[in-house]
């Protein structure tokens, strides 16, 4: 009898696992991940972003009605995560332009190393009776991220024509060297590989200098995502970021650059051509002017930074531009909590006509929806100020939208409770202008 030792044998099994497990991995990594949606300069061009870990010779979206028949080719950039890891990953971009308003159109992306499954979404329409239909929500993170689930549900069920994620992400997407940041990625890709995810910089951005959110985003315009505007059916849309007020250390020429862009894009909005064809002007931004929570935040004190302006000097300060210009409303989270106010200038309530605070009101509308849920949990309330109409801790979002040149309607709905519409409010304007003019 011949004695064959096992341990050769048991070696050589180990290096053929070895090396399947690399080639696997090589396969795998090659594979489209964080697959998600934005608006580019108008709502007919879409730009498809995602994320590979190792790069490819092409980025490529095969797109088309009722099937990928037509090819878009992109660009993709090495991004580097700020830990001490250093991790890689590409992130690729492409756009699909000058596409068909009111079009269903199928589309799968990568390259020939490995392609995703194929998603769908509908291109917006541009007649006068159209109405958008859009989630807001700030405040969304992986653990205790509650408002997810339905928002899946809602996304694929086409109930929604754009998302809005103002600010703070995943809880944080630079965390465990951008581990935190892909996992969240991938669980807003049933949402945002469907429909449109328009984002605004927070708080938890902030790390390497909003390195994350500048690259995994694609935003219109030419500021990385920090501020931009676009068109939406009878709507101008505005995000900021409240951001470049409190962290002055990247430069305040961030600060002055946003003011500047800002004032500029009211007043073509405003102008007489524009504002007839979009009566509508919305502001999102992640940090509110206004809050009544029990906490040391920034809107809990009389001089908001974003509202006046940087202390004591008071430049730059965004209300009297909102209030100047006519902004209908203005939407912010950062509080993780659900607050509608009434018409507001200055702390001071400016309700409408008729005995009705929201018909033809006499100053902005501000709402802060901040409650979709993340690990720190809800901020609760102090006392009731006057200036405060309704309140809530409720995990949630807000749905929006607008039916006509003079009615628009918000709601929010709370998804511990089944998706109930807890507080809702129409706005209506029969003229749209400047304040201080009625």
């Amino acid at each position: 009898m011949v004695y064959v030792s096992a341990k050769p044998i048991m070696y050589g099994i180990l290096i053929l696992w070895l090396c399947s497990l690399r080639l696997s991995y090589c396969m795998v990594s090659y594979q489209p991940e964080q697959i998600h949606l934005s608006y580019g300069d108008t709502v007919n061009d879409v730009v498809v972003t995602w994320s590979t870990v190792n790069g490819t010779k092409e980025s490529i979206v095969e797109y088309g009605i009722g099937g990928p028949n037509l090819t878009a080719n992109g660009t993709s950039t090495q991004f580097v995560s700020g830990g001490n890891e250093k991790r890689k990953q590409y992130i690729h971009k492409v756009k699909l332009p000058n596409l068909t308003s009111g079009t269903k159109y199928m589309y799968h992306c990568g390259s020939n190393k490995g392609w995703s499954k194929e998603f769908w979404f509908v291109t917006p329409r541009n007649d006068s009776d159209w109405i958008p239909h859009l989630a807001v929500f700030g405040d969304l993170g992986n653990e205790n991220g509650r408002s997810i689930p339905q928002l899946q549900e809602e996304a694929q069920r086409g109930m929604y024509d754009a998302v809005f994620h103002i600010g703070d992400f995943a809880y944080d997407m630079d965390w465990e060297n951008g581990r935190v940041g892909d996992d969240f990625m991938n669980k807003i890709q049933p949402i945002a590989a469907y429909v449109p995810y328009m984002t605004s910089p927070g708080n938890h951005e902030e790390a390497y200098n909003f390195s994350d959110y500048r690259t995994r985003f694609t935003m219109p315009g030419n500021a990385e995502g920090l501020w931009y505007s676009f068109n939406m059916g009878p709507v101008h849309f505005i995000s900021v970021s409240t951001e470049v007020y409190y962290f002055l250390e990247y430069g305040l020429k961030l600060l002055t650059n946003q003011y500047s862009w800002l004032e500029q894009d009211l007043k073509e909005a405003t102008s007489s051509e524009n504002r007839t064809v979009r009566p509508w002007i919305i502001i999102l931004g992640h940090r509110p002017m206004y809050c009544s929570n029990d906490n040391t935040d920034d809107c809990t004190n009389h001089e908001t930074w974003s509202r006046v302006g940087v202390p004591f000097l008071h430049w730059f300060g965004m209300e009297k531009l909102l209030y100047d210009y006519g902004v209908d409303l203005a939407i912010w989270a950062h509080e993780h909590s659900y607050e509608r106010l009434w018409p507001l200038y200055n702390y001071k309530v400016q309700n409408g006509s008729y005995a009705e605070p929201y018909h033809n009101p006499r100053a902005p509308v501000h709402i802060i929806t901040g409650s979709a849920g993340c690990r720190e949990l809800h901020d609760l309330f102090g006392d009731q100020p006057e200036w405060s109409a309704y309140r809530s801790l409720e995990y949630g979002y807000m749905r929006l939208r607008v039916h006509n040149a003079s009615h628009l309607y918000t709601e929010q709905v709370a998804v511990d409770k089944g998706g109930e519409v807890i507080d809702h409010v129409w706005i209506i304007r029969e003229s749209h202008g400047p304040y201080g003019q009625e």
